[in-house]
């Protein structure tokens, strides 16, 4: 009679194949996660300048009614007179809630914000922060104003 000779043949993976693999989808989710991060940022930093943009034009008109600037501007609620109303609701910064910066003497306008992504070098933002301008635009990644625009009758301030 003829022995049958068996070889046995475990399946699966080993230990260090195993730890391999989450090694390399670590790394991936750490990648992938970072650049979330950033795109978020930089979308909030958009709307920013977009809320901004709206308010600038909203205080144009107002200014061709009136002319002359508001002396304040209640983030939150809407820009209007009695008879007029030029923008329904002036945004909020979209990450604190917190209102964004103006300044005005009636002649001129300046708006202010913060800008979380640290690489922005586009008009009117300064990483460092405005000097001449408001104290603070909020708490933490917005503790410092490093966005402005303003009304074209007044000189943009100078980027430190």
């Amino acid at each position: 009679m003829k022995k049958a000779l068996v070889l046995s043949k475990a399946e699966g993976f080993t230990l260090i194949e195993l730890m391999i693999v989450i090694a390399i989808l670590g790394i991936l989710a750490a990648l992938i996660s970072g650049q979330f991060i950033t795109s978020l940022k930089k979308g909030r930093d958009a709307r920013r300048k977009s809320d901004l943009d709206q308010t600038q034009k909203a205080l144009e008109m107002y200014y061709e009614d009136n002319k002359a600037y508001p002396d304040a501007v209640t983030f939150g609620s809407a820009l209007s007179t009695a008879d007029k109303t030029y923008m329904q609701k002036v945004s909020n910064d979209p990450i604190s809630g917190n209102s964004y910066q103006y300044e005005s003497d009636g002649t001129y306008y300046r708006l202010f914000s913060c800008i979380e992504n640290g690489n922005d070098q586009s008009s009117g933002v300064s990483q460092t922060g405005y000097s001449g301008g408001p104290a603070s635009c909020g708490t933490g990644a917005c503790a410092t104003c490093k966005y402005t625009i303003s009304s074209p009758n007044i000189t943009p301030l100078p980027i430190p």
